[in-house]
């Protein structure tokens, strides 16, 4: 068994150094996706790992467009909220960091590129356009978020990871409300 780990381990290792030494700059969230698949294949954490990497790269997207509310939003209800999603979602990416590290789980260290485009689009707009593009993807994305981490609650296989899902949802399920409600007041 120890040789299996510290096989996986240079083999995570040797996708760090490459990844690190490739002139292409590798999107965050494949690279902690591969380094996983090679070191948690076959065990009950590789689906697990999957949820916690989403999980991961979400909640920086949330912090870094809070951040970027606080800035570029017209409305104090846009910033407060912003503020409200960069303070919640940093201390739950604390939180699934240490679960991570207890996992074994490797986490992205920045966002994906996917998401990247959406902080570039919104960072490009400021004022009430801000507002309303900010506020509509705040709360189609914590729709998603909900359905992702219901479904982490129902089927992770470790506890504690289930666990930590299904206590985010309340959250996640109040800062859809919030969102919606400023919606709602913008129409």
């Amino acid at each position: 068994m120890k040789k299996i780990t510290l096989t996986g381990m240079l083999f995570a290792a040797m996708l760090t150094f490459s990844a690190c030494n490739n002139n292409k700059a590798e999107d965050s969230k494949e690279v902690a996706e591969e380094q996983n698949d090679a070191k948690l294949d076959d065990t009950k954490l590789e689906d697990d790992s999957e949820f916690a990497v989403a999980a991961a790269d979400g909640g920086m997207l949330e912090v870094q467009l809070g951040e970027l509310a606080q800035t570029n939003a017209a409305s104090a209800d846009v910033k407060k909220f912003g503020k409200d999603m960069a303070t919640e979602h940093g201390k739950a990416n604390e939180e699934l960091k240490a679960l991570a590290q207890q996992k074994n789980i490797t986490l992205p260290m920045s966002v994906s590129d996917d998401k990247q485009k959406k902080i570039d689009e919104l960072s490009k707009k400021k004022g009430a356009e801000f507002d309303k593009d900010y506020i509509s993807f705040m709360v189609d994305d914590h729709k998603e978020d909900i359905s992702e981490f219901e479904e982490a609650a129902s089927d992770a296989k470790d506890a504690e990871v289930k666990a930590w899902a299904a206590g985010k949802v309340p959250t996640l399920k109040h800062h859809l409300e919030m969102a919606q409600g400023i919606k709602d007041k913008m129409k």
